[in-house]
C-alpha cells in the first residue's frame, strides 16, 4: 500500500511538473526537445508578465479527421479565459496558422507578414516581377513579405534535419509576434533581445541570396524562351 501511494504522489508531481512545463509549449507531438520547449518557456512568461497577452505553440503531428486548423484552434481556445494567442504547426497537413480570443488582439501584430511565404521585401518584388500577371498582381506580391516561419519550412532539409527545421521555424514565428505584440505594448523583452535569433537570421539570408540566384535564372531562361518564339514567329 504504501508503495503505491508513493507511486502515485510521484505520478502526480511529475504530471504536475509537465503542466507547468507546458503552459506555453501547450502542446507538443513532435519536437519532445527540452532545449526548445524551456526557450518557448521563458519568452512565453516573459511576454505574458509584461503584457497581459499569452502566446501558446501548437505542434501536432495530425489534425483530427475533417477538421479545419482554424476550427481546432478556436476550440483550444476555449479552455483559456484570459487574452490568448494561439500559434498552430500540423506536420502531416503542412499547415501554419495563429488564432487569438479576442479580435482586438491582432492589433498587436501582423497576422499576415508572419505568415507570409516570403522572407524580404527584394525576394518579394523578385517574385512579381517574374509571376505577376498584371499591374494588381504585382503590387499584391511585392507587398508581401517579412514571413518569419514559411521561409524556412519551405527549405529543404535532410529526414534527420527535420525536427530542427520545424523547431527553427516555429520558434521563430514565436519570437516575431512576441517582439512585435511587446513593441506595441511599450515594453522590452530581456529574453527576445538576446542573440537566439542568430541562426533564423543567418537562414533568412541563405534562403534569399539563393533564391535571388534562382529567380535571377528563370527569368534569363524566360527571356530567352520569348526571344526564340520571337525569332521562330519571323521566320
Amino acid at each position: 500500500m504504501k508503495f503505491s501511494r508513493g507511486l502515485a504522489a510521484l505520478i502526480l508531481i511529475v504530471s504536475f511538473q509537465s503542466q507547468l512545463m507546458a503552459k506555453y509549449l501547450y502542446k507538443d507531438e513532435i519536437i519532445h526537445n527540452p532545449k526548445f520547449a524551456k526557450e518557448v518557456e521563458i519568452l512565453g512568461s516573459e511576454l505574458y508578465e509584461k503584457t497581459g497577452i499569452s502566446l501558446r505553440l501548437l505542434m501536432l503531428k495530425k489534425l483530427p479527421e475533417n477538421t479545419p486548423v482554424a476550427l481546432y484552434e478556436k476550440k483550444i481556445l476555449q479552455n483559456f479565459h484570459e487574452p490568448t494567442i494561439v500559434m498552430t504547426f500540423v506536420e502531416m497537413d503542412s499547415k501554419v496558422d495563429i488564432e487569438a480570443n479576442d479580435h482586438s488582439l491582432y492589433k498587436y501584430f501582423n497576422k499576415k507578414q508572419v505568415l507570409s511565404p516570403v522572407a524580404s521585401t527584394a525576394q518579394a518584388i523578385a517574385m512579381a516581377v517574374i509571376f505577376a500577371r498584371s499591374w494588381d498582381d504585382f503590387k499584391q506580391m511585392s507587398g508581401d513579405s517579412g514571413g518569419t516561419i514559411l521561409p524556412l519550412l519551405g527549405n529543404k532539409t535532410k529526414k534527420d534535419q527535420l525536427l530542427g527545421k520545424y523547431s527553427g521555424a516555429m520558434f521563430n514565428g514565436y519570437y516575431d509576434v512576441s517582439a512585435q505584440i511587446a513593441a506595441a505594448k511599450g515594453v522590452k523583452l530581456e529574453h527576445a533581445s538576446a542573440d537566439a535569433n542568430k541562426n533564423m537570421i543567418l537562414g533568412f539570408k541563405v534562403l534569399f541570396y539563393g533564391f535571388l540566384l534562382y529567380a535571377l535564372y528563370l527569368y534569363i531562361k524566360n527571356r530567352r524562351a520569348i526571344k526564340r518564339k520571337l525569332d521562330e514567329n519571323k521566320s
